[in-house]
């Protein structure tokens, strides 16, 4: 039992860090995206980017690792509902943020580029970040989705 709680904890804390990583990151780029300045554009997608690399992706690799050896350590069955909709709901997530990360690099080297020209650079940053709140906006919901599953256990049907 010792194993199943020490994974839990793990769980719980990676949990945050993607969540709380998300939160963060969706913050600090509306923020950037609704100032105007290409140069606080650049700068701050380039950090989220960072941010990515450093904290969601390990939390990414982790929440599976950890979920499933709790599912094995307590005996469920991986043929629960509660468990087949967080499996599916997380694949969202990730079908959702693997286009995020290459919009957010995009954004970023673009908007790099936008600053230094001096012609004016057009770059199509309206139009990713449209695609960036919408793909953001499902994995939060998905997401919620998983944190009521995990903590309810729902029987589904």
């Amino acid at each position: 039992m010792e194993y199943y709680l020490l994974l839990k904890l793990i769980h719980i804390l990676s949990s945050t860090v993607l969540f709380g990583t998300g939160i963060g990151s969706a913050f600090f780029m509306w923020r950037a995206d609704c100032s105007g300045d290409v140069g606080r554009v650049a700068v701050i997608s380039r950090q989220v980017v960072l941010a990515d690399w450093c904290f969601t992706t390990p939390a990414v690799v982790v929440q599976p690792l950890t979920g499933l050896a709790m599912v094995w350590l307590a005996g469920f069955p991986l043929s629960s509902p509660w468990i087949l909709l967080s499996i599916a709901l997380y694949g969202v997530i990730g079908l959702c943020w693997l286009p995020v990360v290459w919009i957010q690099c995009r954004i970023a080297r673009d908007s790099a580029k936008a600053n230094v020209a001096a012609d004016g650079f057009n770059y199509p940053h309206r139009y990713l970040m449209r695609y960036w709140y919408a793909l953001g906006w499902a994995a939060f919901v998905s997401m919620l989705g998983i944190f009521f599953l995990m903590v309810f256990k729902p029987v589904l049907w």
